[in-house]
């Protein structure tokens, strides 16, 4: 094996470790090993990271919807127990960054008041009616792109993990961090990407679109990544405008709305067809 697929492999393995609660332990975890800037070259495997947990949580979805009865309810309950899956994969990773975000952006008055509302662990009431929202708006469209066709809504439940995970390193690669910078989970991630690193999650982000595109139309496929690519837009336009930068947060308030873009964009594109 080359070197460079060791490093690939290395990296990728410290993605799922960071942003999974996937087991890399033991010899595993010694022969990845770890460093800042090891850390920060992972982030340009978040899409593949999206493979992992998109590519299982829509096969979850599937065998439910094949195991239950075929009634109506049956595709709400696939929808919950899939999505439960997902959070319980990742940790509620991104699920905490949209609430710290929302509690942020929607209760501090002040940059600096919004960054230490960010900090705090506890919930509020903008970040609990963000969660809500979001788990309701997410698990609707679901149903909805059920009810629509089963092998495309499947095939959105992949895809769109991995888009919505594309579109936050755009914010890492042109944007600053700003959160604390001696103790952020998101610190070695701050020092931003280069173009390589993002064109290495563009390669991700297309291989899973080449494969979608098997059970999806050209259209929608395109109809979700325009939507989840404005969404994620509209989030870093008011990190920006309210922070001047990104935090560890903000990232996961990006990929949680990119991921609804991405199904609204779908379950649309069905209606014009």
């Amino acid at each position: 094996m080359s070197v460079r697929l060791v490093r690939l492999a290395r990296h990728l393995l410290l993605a799922l470790q960071f942003f999974t609660r996937i087991p890399v332990t033991g010899r595993l975890a010694q022969w990845v090993g770890y460093s800042p800037a090891m850390l920060r070259a992972s982030a340009a495997h978040f899409p593949a990271v999206g493979w992992v947990v998109g590519g299982l949580t829509a096969a979850v979805f599937a065998v439910w919807t094949i195991v239950l009865p075929p009634q109506p309810a049956s595709a709400w309950l696939a929808a919950v127990l899939s999505t439960s899956f997902s959070v319980v994969l990742t940790g509620a990773f991104h699920e905490d960054g949209l609430a710290d975000t929302a509690d942020g952006l929607g209760g501090g008055l002040t940059r600096e008041r919004a960054l230490d509302i960010m900090k705090d662990s506890r919930i509020g009431t903008y970040g609990a009616i963000a969660l809500m929202l979001a788990l309701g708006t997410k698990l609707g469209l679901l149903v909805l792109l059920a009810q629509i066709g089963m092998a495309s809504a499947v095939t959105c439940v992949f895809v769109a993990h991995v888009t919505s995970r594309l579109m936050p390193l755009f914010l890492i690669r042109n944007m600053v961090h700003v959160g604390s910078m001696p103790t952020s989970k998101s610190k070695p991630l701050a020092e931003q990407i280069d173009n390589a690193g993002v064109f290495v999650g563009l390669l991700w982000w297309s291989a899973s679109m080449v494969l979608s595109g098997f059970w999806l139309p050209s259209a929608h496929l395109f109809a979700g990544t325009l939507l989840s690519a404005f969404f994620a837009l509209c989030i870093a336009w008011r990190l920006q405008r309210r922070l001047q930068g990104f935090t560890g947060d903000g990232l996961g308030a990006t990929q949680q709305m990119a991921e609804i873009g991405f199904l609204l964009g779908v379950a649309l594109a069905a209606n014009s067809a």
